[in-house]
């Protein structure tokens, strides 16, 4: 499996070395500013307690307090949350976020855990990072397992500990307790926006367009209900247990598409109460590696990182990729993909939806007043709109792809930032 933190650092030195980056400077970006791993003791269900390891790094802050997520999750480890934390540092750069990057993780299978064990462990993993992490120093938000609810009990406990209400320790929060309007399906929305506008670019017809979603959590399944109401045709689906696609003989080229493809809303009901989009009826069940490969125009992987590489990148059909996850691509794929004239826009872009609105509800928990899910939307909307014509002008000047564009973008307002802190 390859390295998801050398896959990263690999991304950056190609960035600095277009940009001609001072090697001093160079040298401060290739490594985290701290990293943390704790160990958190749970009591469980049973009566026995059991010890979890939990990591955070904190990538950089020239540019403002680290910011990222945490996941629970049984693959969870320190190159994982390094790369994560390098990737939100320079997805914060690029849209122009006064932020920096960090990214936190703990080693468990929560499916496993009972809702009591996962509010202990999630209050356990505050206790043992409180000095490290605050809304001045580290904003935590949900990412891979956890959601609104975790981060509510992690507010409340950072909170307890403070002995005095902290709504900004944490962002991804339910609004009732200061969370931001529209940051549920912010993700998504914002990867349509990019999506929408490499479409544009690239001329394609939303009506006669097929795509296909890995990954059908929070962020994929928003994505295929706004795609399908929009006149995508959405033929393929997945999630952790396997995916579906569109039954058919003739295949998915010669099907005249009727309601744009698969029933959305209907598979969004199916997984809920099934566990899985597997066995939805009038469908053929397909592995997630199959998806990748199926013949579409759009291609969005939304689950983990690494699901594309250089073993299966020679077998993609689609002509526009949109990285809805983080790190789905290793940089041998990418080499491989540009050379077929797929366009890839990269994570730090196309996913930059929720570190939008997380740094509006940020904003709003900080100054105690809220906006309305319209303003935030539509202030999302041209943030990363503004964003994406500014990396495709990268790409169009310098003739490079657009992950290269964009890293470009992030590295130099980092670099700059850097620079002149420290009067390198």
């Amino acid at each position: 499996m390859p390295n998801p933190f050398t896959n990263a650092t690999k991304q950056l030195e190609n960035a600095a070395e277009l940009l001609n980056l001072n090697k001093n400077i160079l040298e401060i970006l290739k490594n985290p500013k701290g990293i943390l791993e704790v160990s958190i003791p749970i009591k469980m269900d049973s009566g026995k307690t059991k010890v979890f390891k939990g990591y955070r790094s904190q990538y950089n802050d020239a540019l403002g307090p680290f910011k990222g997520g945490i996941r629970f999750h049984p693959k969870v480890n320190l190159s994982e949350v390094k790369a994560l934390s390098a990737w939100m540092t320079w997805k914060c750069a690029v849209v122009g976020l006064p932020l920096g990057g960090g990214k936190g993780g703990v080693v468990v299978d929560p499916k496993k855990l009972s809702a009591k064990e996962i509010e202990k462990l999630s209050r356990g993993y505050v206790q043992a990072m409180k000095d490290f992490i605050g809304p001045e120093k580290d904003i935590l938000a949900p990412d891979v397992y956890t959601n609104p609810q975790i981060m509510a009990w992690m507010m409340d406990e950072f909170s307890r500990i403070k002995g005095y209400n902290v709504p900004g320790f944490v962002t991804g929060k339910p609004i009732e307790v200061g969370g931001a309007r529209g940051r549920k399906f912010s993700t998504a929305q914002g990867g349509i926006y990019v999506l929408e506008k490499a479409v544009k670019r690239l001329k394609m017809n939303s009506e006669k367009t097929i795509v296909a979603i890995q990954g059908f959590g929070n962020a994929g399944s928003f994505v295929a209900k706004i795609l399908s109401a929009l006149g995508y045709n959405i033929v393929a689906v997945s999630d952790s247990r396997g995916g579906v696609v569109i039954d058919q003989e003739s295949g998915i080229r010669n099907q005249k598409f009727k309601n744009n493809g698969l029933n959305i809303k209907n598979i969004i009901k199916f997984k809920k109460e099934t566990g899985s989009v597997v066995g939805f009826p009038n469908t053929k069940t397909i592995t997630n590696e199959q998806l990748l490969k199926l013949d579409v125009d759009i291609l969005i992987p939304a689950a983990l990182e690494n699901v594309i590489t250089e073993k299966n990148a020679s077998r993609i059909k689609a002509k526009l990729i949109i990285e809805l996850a983080n790190g789905p691509i290793t940089p041998e794929a990418d080499i491989i993909l540009e050379k077929k004239g797929i366009i890839v826009v990269p994570d730090i872009l196309a996913n930059a939806g929720g570190v939008i609105v997380s740094y509006f509800e940020w904003v709003q928990n900080l100054q105690n007043y809220y906006w309305t899910e319209k303003e935030n939307i539509s202030k999302l909307k041209t943030i990363i709109e503004k964003s994406f014509d500014k990396v495709w002008a990268k790409k169009e000047c310098s003739n490079i792809s657009m992950r290269l564009a964009a890293y470009m973008v992030a590295v130099e307002r980092v670099a700059k930032a850097e620079e002149l802190r420290r009067g390198l």
